[in-house]
């Protein structure tokens, strides 16, 4: 479709770029810090409500809604703009959060989950736009610094913040307090991003995409949680499930290669280097958000911790997580070879997860919190080059959608592998097993699943093309 010449806007200063980043901070921190905060609550939740096979939903059912969600809140941005995105986001956001708090059993609180990231699909992914909108690749640097510690803080303070609300309140207050934080996100974006540029192009939303994936993603994640606990691999109805995972998902690759406008565009798909800073992100911080998950619980039923102890024993990866990245985003475009630093940062990440599953048995804790750091620090390289990188290689007017259909990748295969390491860690236990549910085996080999997938994204980065950073928008 022929939108017309793009519109020329005269360029904002630093204090109007620093006013326009402080707008979106919020929403930011709010996306950031509720894919973390449930980890250490969870076990908790599970008691109350006297149900521990469900508890893996609570994190999916997010996730896969925030996964079919993304790629429309792209496409809606670049054509209505990113101020009204961010305010339907933060709106949808605060009605699931409300049904979360009042959720009086597990079904709710999943329906609940659900609202929650079909508005938590909005809030980080638009605000990377917008930092795309303020700054060329070669000054993304200056300001990435500000979304790297928001973001990464408010993933480190998750599970401390949970498992504190979990032990000492009640785990319906973490819900509860996105409210007051949800409308003072709402006044701020309404005030500081009145003058972000505009670069609308008109979109049509492939409705039916997003409903093929989230029904592929529903069924495969039914298929794990149930398979060999409440029914046999074998049997009828998980059988049926991943039949119906295989229908709806190639129903799915169907609609991107026939929808005027497909979920996620071809065109950004069709560049190799993009593809790369997708594949690089989406394997890079997908065993992330499940380190985020699967650590406290680990640390409260091999290790026997209370809630926020565990949840204050994982802080070390995401504060290492965040400084890396920090440090790497500020000098990563002043380099001529920018891949040198996240290689070897990502290296030394697998390199520690291999560790840490081999000594999980009889791991110590300092043993524990300097595997965490090498974790953080190492994986903190990479990011920032993914995300300069898919700039890089695409055009302001796709950017939204080019950011979304990055964010898409990297939740889609994060809901994945949640599930998957779910039924790792349950792997064998009936629906009548005493005990806790959990071995160290079972979180020995989702740290494996960790390592590989960091491989993966090395393997990518190696692959990206060393292209000279753009200095203006193109």
């Amino acid at each position: 479709m022929d939108a017309g010449p793009p519109i020329t806007q005269r360029a904002l200063t630093h204090r109007e770029i620093v006013l326009v980043v402080l707008g979106v901070l919020l929403p930011v921190f709010m996306g950031s810090l509720d894919s973390t905060i449930l980890a250490s609550a969870l076990p908790t939740i599970g008691r109350e409500f006297g149900d521990v096979h469900n508890l893996p939903w609570l994190v999916t059912a997010y996730l896969i809604a925030n996964t079919a969600i993304t790629s429309l809140y792209g496409k809606i941005s670049d054509s209505q703009g990113r101020r009204l995105t961010l305010l339907i986001a933060l709106s949808l956001y605060m009605l699931g959060s409300l049904v979360c708090a009042l959720a009086p059993n597990m079904f709710v609180l999943i329906i609940g989950r659900v609202l929650h990231g079909l508005g938590g699909g909005g809030l980080t992914s638009t605000g990377m736009v917008v930092l795309g909108d303020i700054a060329a690749p070669k000054d993304r640097g200056k300001y990435y610094g500000y979304f790297s510690v928001v973001y990464t803080t408010a993933g480190a303070l998750g599970p401390a913040l949970g498992g504190a609300i979990a032990e000492y309140l009640h785990w319906s207050m973490i819900f509860w307090m996105n409210i007051p934080l949800g409308l003072l996100a709402v006044v701020l974006t309404q005030t500081l991003l009145r003058g972000l540029p505009r670069h609308d192009r008109p979109h049509k939303l492939d409705f039916l995409g997003a409903a093929l994936i989230m029904a592929a993603s529903s069924s495969f994640m039914l298929a794990l949680s149930m398979g060999g606990v409440n029914y046999p691999w074998l049997s009828a109805p998980i059988v049926a499930l991943l039949g119906a995972t295989f229908v709806l998902g190639t129903g799915f690759i169907v609609r991107l290669r026939t929808a005027p406008e497909p979920l996620i565009p071809l065109s950004i798909l069709s560049n190799r280097d993009a593809r790369l800073a997708i594949a690089a992100n989406a394997f890079g911080w997908a065993p992330i958000v499940g380190l985020h998950i699967f650590l406290p619980m680990y640390l409260q039923n091999i290790v026997g911790m209370t809630p926020a102890t565990a949840g204050l024993s994982v802080l070390a990866l995401a504060v290492a997580l965040n400084i890396s990245a920090g440090i790497t985003g500020t000098i990563l475009p002043r380099l001529e070879r920018y891949k040198t630093i996240p290689i070897a940062g990502l290296s030394l990440a697998t390199a520690a997860v291999l560790v840490l599953a081999w000594r999980a048995q009889s791991m110590t804790f300092w043993e524990f919190q300097g595997l965490l750091l090498l974790i953080g620090t190492g994986f903190g390289c990479m990011p920032p080059l993914a995300a300069t990188a898919l700039q890089n290689n695409v055009s302001i007017h796709t950017f939204g959608s080019a950011v979304a259909t990055m964010q898409f990748s990297r939740n889609l295969f994060a809901t994945i592998l949640v599930a998957v390491f779910g039924a790792i860690v349950l792997a064998g236990v009936g629906p009548s097993g005493g005990g806790s549910p959990y071995s160290v085996e079972g979180f020995a080999r989702v740290f494996y699943a960790v390592a590989a997938s960091f491989s993966v994204a090395l393997t990518a980065v190696l692959l990206l093309k060393e292209k000279p950073l753009e200095t203006t928008h193109s």
